[in-house]
């Protein structure tokens, strides 16, 4: 029988006293009886979660690359050598690139721990139940979410019901036999269930937990799939959510723009974020964006003329690029072993002003007061009014060149580079070897 990797994923844990990090062995190297009958070795496994979706394949900055790579539009270039990433900015990728199959395996291999986890947490202080599950299924709605973005038609194209999605895998996976081999669900039941973990995750985790996931950041994570789905008071509703109870325990914008970036801890301003040490996590905008002044590499991405010319001449965030390597680069991923956001307090409040404009409401606040916080933050008057177009422009500033300017893209319809929306290079190939191993049950994207 074929080995389906990505599907059939490695509980595989071995338990240390002292580490916070789990290490991985191939699949069966340790009994479900030793790994999941205990509160300790389940909140272990939990931990191993956050450890995969900290994978520089994944939230430790690849996910972020690929974003702006594909939406570059000529606003910045990859000049690096490798040639996977180049594929993708070009838009012509293999179906042997191995970023694409790194990240589709490190996403699956994260949702299994995580259904691990869920089909455990009866085993868990009854205390710590609820948490433990909602951190489990926040950390699995978002890499699904994530995956629907990346591998399938946007919900935009419409045809949700047909277009294919991703496999959707709900329980553990701890052996190979036929029903391993998962077919892709539809767009319309993956985002189903990215909402189904979302609300549920949103219901039962608390308003802080550290570093850990927490309401307003499943509330944030809502919000975002509900705006990629044009469901904009949901999307508002969810944005007000986030932003209400994470004002209300301690989180705020942090002064000036340039302070919300190369963190060594987390700042106020992050409802959620990947933890980097010398020590742990992985930073690849960093070693991407950077250049070897600073740790980096060579300067693989560049930010272009057309880019800066968008910014008003006293925009703050202007200042934030710096010279180096001989090309303009993006400080906001400068220094080695920083925190990368992977959600931030000013997006929320971006996601709220675009949901109740166009919705015609003022939930929370009105669209101009939301759109004036972040523009006087980057040392910008405030706007007598506002527009769409004004709301969307603060949106694309703000958030630059760290991951979202792909899913922006599809949502309003635009092209890039002279690719539409919905074309077919907009999607990521389906890794040929799981096409491959899959004897057939799982299709290939069009167009590869």
């Amino acid at each position: 029988m074929k080995k389906y990797i990505s599907i059939v994923l490695a509980l595989g844990v071995i338990f240390t006293s002292c580490d916070k990090k789990l290490d991985i062995f191939p699949e069966d190297s340790v009994a479900d009886e030793i790994a999941l009958t205990t509160d300790v070795n389940v909140k272990k496994v939990l931990n191993g979660a956050y450890d995969a979706i900290s994978s520089s394949s994944l939230y430790g900055g690849d996910l972020f690359l690929y974003s702006e790579l594909m939406a570059a539009n000529g606003e910045i270039r990859w000049e690096g050598t490798f040639n996977q990433p180049r594929e993708i900015w070009l838009k012509s990728m293999l179906t042997t690139n191995s970023y694409i199959r790194d990240s589709w395996l490190n996403a699956y291999r994260a949702i299994n721990i995580c259904n691990n986890v869920i089909g455990a947490v009866n085993v868990v202080n009854t205390a710590d139940q609820n948490r433990v599950k909602g951190e489990a299924l926040f950390m699995r709605g978002a890499m699904y979410f994530e995956l629907v973005k990346f591998f399938a038609k946007p919900y935009s194209a419409g045809s949700v019901t047909s277009n294919p999605g991703v496999p959707l895998i709900l329980t553990p996976t701890r052996g190979i036999d036929q029903s391993s081999f998962v077919a892709r669900n539809t767009v319309e039941q993956v985002y189903t269930q990215i909402l189904a973990d979302l609300t549920e995750a949103e219901n039962l985790l608390p308003n802080t937990n550290g570093v850990y996931a927490t309401k307003p950041a499943a509330s944030a994570m809502l919000s975002r799939v509900y705006l990629q789905m044009e469901k904009y008071p949901e999307a508002r509703d969810a944005a007000n959510r986030a932003i209400t109870v994470a004002v209300a325990n301690g989180k705020s914008l942090v002064s000036p723009y340039s302070a919300v970036f190369n963190n060594s801890s987390n700042i106020a301003e992050y409802l959620f974020a990947i933890q980097v040490s010398a020590q742990d996590g992985s930073n690849d905008m960093h070693l991407f964006w950077s250049v070897p002044e600073f740790g980096g590499r060579d300067g693989d991405v560049s930010i272009q003329a057309s880019h800066l010319a968008l910014y008003e001449a006293t925009d703050d965030r202007l200042d934030l690029f710096y010279t180096g390597a001989g090309d303009t680069r993006s400080g906001k991923w400068q220094q080695q072993y920083k925190n990368l956001p992977v959600i931030r307090l000013a997006e929320l409040y971006l996601t709220r002003a675009e949901a109740n404009f166009r919705a015609s409401t003022s939930v929370g606040a009105t669209p101009l007061s939301d759109v004036n916080i972040i523009r006087n933050r980057a040392g910008l008057s405030s706007l007598g009014s506002v527009v769409l177009a004004d709301i969307l422009k603060e949106r694309k500033l703000e958030l630059a060149h760290e991951g979202q300017a792909l899913h922006d893209l599809k949502r309003l319809k635009q092209s890039a580079d002279g690719f539409a929306y919905n074309a077919d290079k907009m999607v990521l190939p389906v890794p040929q070897r799981e096409v491959d191993a899959s004897g057939g049950v799982i299709v290939q994207n069009s167009g590869y």
